[in-house]
């Protein structure tokens, strides 16, 4: 069994930066691909960045040139460094990590419980 823990959310200024942390604890023997998704009161889920097995990385237009992806495949970990932090940035933000186990041809996909990002103007 793999679970998943996300944290760092917090309250933060409107401008200011946050980093978030996704780490992995199980049978793991690699860490793949991680996904951000963010869900603000009464929106849809929306992704908001990716990192693949391959370090490539995609954004939502909305968190561009703001949010870097990043993940560290030997602590299993993986990290949502927010800069420029807007207001329309707060939701629960949550992780998705996939991999492959130990002893098993089944790869895992776990999400975190989420951590709540609050912006203020």
């Amino acid at each position: 069994q793999v679970q998943v823990v996300a944290s760092g959310g917090g309250l933060v200024q409107a401008g200011g930066s946050l980093t978030l942390s996704c780490a992995a604890s199980g049978a793991i023997q690699s860490l793949n691909t991680a996904a951000w998704y963010r869900q603000a009161p009464e929106k849809q889920r929306e992704l908001v960045a990716v990192i693949t097995d391959g370090e490539a990385t995609n954004y939502a237009d909305s968190v561009k040139g703001r949010f870097i992806v990043s993940k560290d495949n030997s602590l299993h970990t993986a990290y949502l460094q927010m800069t420029s932090l807007k207001p329309e940035d707060t939701a629960v933000y949550y992780c998705n990590l996939q991999g492959t186990r130990w002893m098993t041809t089944n790869g895992f996909n776990s999400w975190g419980q989420g951590t709540q990002v609050t912006v203020s103007s």
